[in-house]
């Protein structure tokens, strides 16, 4: 894919328009909802999409789109190239008032990420890569790696620490907890944590750009059983998430098969 690096600046100026109009939103009110599965959706999520969705699509010609706010078309199964859109990665968080939430979008072509941007606008957090090229915060270049101490630092979600899925890690390494997957996703490419992982379900959207922050920046990547992701796909559900830096990778993973089921967790 050509011109990467001037595709990238487009998207990055969509990303921030969105998370412009998510934070005012957030100090001028909103209305939240609540779907099926109990996740909130407000009237920011729904805005920022459209932002997103009318910007990106009119740029970029002939794209498909997978967002979790818009109903899915699977004609974006013929696309070579596809957005995949999560307008608030952290709703909870955002619903909440902790700023731990994200826009996260990436560009895939035949299911691997080529670009990506995460902005957390409570932050002005703007972390942005193309594949090949290297990974951003705002204009500076990032790196994951940093010293690797005898604890690491492990970035968890709220909810997996209430629900106590982080206590037998916790004589062995440092529990953060922090919001969005994708913002999560985001320290680690920056260098600012070791590791998170996930070893439920997750959706494209929540992880697709993040991912690719994560590899450009020197890190690595998988899911569960330790296999590399294939994004677009008619299922979007992945199979978990592990994200570390180069140097955590090894004693993370140690961790993971020591404290999880072998059914929930395979070896990489």
């Amino acid at each position: 894919m050509d011109n990467l690096i001037e595709r990238l600046e487009v998207l990055k100026k969509y990303v921030r328009q969105a998370g412009q109009v998510i934070f005012q939103m957030a100090a001028e009110g909103f209305e939240t909802a609540y779907k099926a599965n109990e996740d909130p959706v407000t009237t920011a999520d729904l805005k920022a999409d459209s932002i997103l969705r009318e910007g990106l699509m009119k740029d970029f010609h002939g794209t498909g789109w997978l967002s979790e706010e818009t109903r899915d078309d699977y004609s974006r199964l013929e696309s070579k190239l596809v957005w995949i859109v999560d307008p608030i990665d952290g709703t909870k968080e955002f619903v909440s008032g902790i700023p731990e939430y994200a826009v996260s979008v990436a560009l895939v072509e035949y299911g691997q990420p080529v670009l990506a941007a995460v902005y957390n606008p409570a932050t002005e957090e703007l972390f942005s890569t193309a594949s090949g090229q290297g990974a951003w915060l705002n204009e500076e270049a990032i790196n994951s790696e940093h010293e690797l101490t005898a604890k690491p630092l492990l970035l968890a979600s709220r909810s997996e620490i209430r629900r106590g899925e982080f206590e037998p890690f916790e004589p062995f390494a440092q529990i953060r907890p922090c919001g969005s997957i994708a913002y999560k996703l985001a320290l680690v490419s920056a260098g600012m944590a070791d590791a998170t992982f996930s070893l439920g379900p997750k959706n494209e959207w929540d992880i697709a750009a993040g991912v690719l922050l994560v590899e450009e920046s020197g890190g690595r990547v998988t899911d569960k059983a330790g296999l590399p992701f294939a994004f677009n796909q008619r299922h979007t559900l992945v199979d978990g998430i592990v994200a570390s830096t180069d140097d955590a990778h090894d004693p993370v993973w140690e961790l993971i098969q020591q404290f999880m089921p072998q059914s929930d967790c395979l070896t990489d």
